[in-house]
């Protein structure tokens, strides 16, 4: 079949091979056989090594299809049914799934590890377990959720990663209150997502913050209320705000020069939201005084921050009643031989989700 490869961690272009195969079906598995997937930032970080992952591998994460096959033991599941690739399932069992906080889980990031394709060469990994930019994948039962057959295959995609990350960052981490002022900075389609979310919320002022002016126009076609280059956020802060600081800030980057300036722009008391991805040697600092002074709380929000498979029934409820756009985020479509150019547009800020029609 064919898929994706990225022979080597700092590469920047993917090969499309037809040599790789499914690999590691079994008890507790089924193979997808992939229809649409999105391209998030977090497969440019892991093809970059900004996010830890071993190599050579096939990235995707953010996928939908059908299922080919189940394994023994699997319920639930049949051929034929059209699901959601999750890349973070809950096990139900360890003690963040018993605390209900299933986001944090680590039962998906063990998956990382194992290998779930293989070429005459040798093995391949998958992106966060999966690699679903692929024709088909073998993953965990519990990575393949069921989904109603009116969602097409593109928006269940995006609904595996970016829009519940997004919109869960609003609605379940920062839980914004109506009235709210609201900055977002990173307008790709995780953070139009998050605008989405404090629109839903009731938030009052909803400024989007991103250097690609394409971007910034998308932000006002999804409910921002003002769209602003990260060099008039200061201006934006001044007259939205009266200079105080915004309620509420999403970082949607990944990056602590952003962390550290949306936490300048957050006003005394309120609520900084790191949504975005980042290294783990780029350190944000924050002086012990500030922290103590200014009690502003800081919310890391991983996956959305809530119960996933509750979001993606949350986000299709949402799409089917016309409260959020879906199919709007998808800018872009490429067939898999052109993954590269998604991976430009990406780069370029010129898509706000390409979608890989497989």
């Amino acid at each position: 079949m064919r898929a994706a490869v990225l022979h080597e961690i700092g590469q920047d272009k993917l090969e499309v091979l037809d040599d790789v195969e499914a690999a590691g079906f079994g008890p507790g598995k089924v193979k997808i056989r992939v229809r649409a997937t999105g391209l998030c930032h977090s497969d440019l970080s892991a093809m970059a090594g900004v996010l830890p992952q071993p190599g050579p591998f096939v990235p995707g994460h953010e996928g939908a299809g059908e299922i080919v096959e189940v394994g023994e033991g699997v319920s639930g599941l049949k051929p034929g049914d059209r699901v959601v690739v999750c890349w973070l399932p809950a096990c139900g069992s360890c003690p963040a799934c018993k605390r209900g906080q299933t986001q944090l889980c680590l039962a998906g990031f063990l998956n990382a590890g194992t290998p779930n394709f293989k070429r005459p060469s040798g093995d391949v990994f998958g992106f966060a377990g999966t690699g679903t930019f692929a024709e088909e994948v073998v993953v965990d039962a519990g990575c393949a959720v069921p989904i109603p057959d009116d969602v097409p295959f593109d928006v269940a995609a995006l609904i595996g990663c970016g829009v519940t990350t997004g919109l869960g960052a609003a609605l379940n981490t920062a839980d914004v209150e109506a009235g709210a002022s609201v900055a977002v900075i990173g307008c790709g389609g995780v953070g139009i997502s998050a605008i989405q979310g404090a629109r839903l919320k009731g938030a009052a002022e909803i400024v989007a913050v991103d250097p690609v002016a394409a971007r910034r126009e998308a932000a006002l076609r999804f409910g921002a209320t003002k769209a602003v280059s990260p060099e008039g956020l200061a201006e934006a802060k001044q007259s939205v705000t009266g200079g105080e600081g915004f309620d509420y800030v999403f970082e949607v980057v990944g990056r602590s020069a952003t962390a550290r300036t949306a936490y300048e722009n957050t006003r005394r008391g309120g609520t900084l939201v790191v949504v975005g991805a980042g290294a783990m040697d780029d350190f944000l600092q924050l002086s012990m005084f500030e922290l103590f002074f200014d009690e502003k709380r800081i919310l890391p929000s991983m996956y959305g921050g809530g119960d996933v498979l509750r979001s993606y029934e949350r986000a299709i409820a949402l799409w089917r009643a016309g409260r959020i756009d879906l199919e709007g985020l998808i800018t872009h479509r490429v067939p898999l031989a052109d993954i590269n150019e998604a991976l430009d547009q990406m780069r370029t800020g010129a898509a706000l989700r390409t979608c890989i029609e497989i």
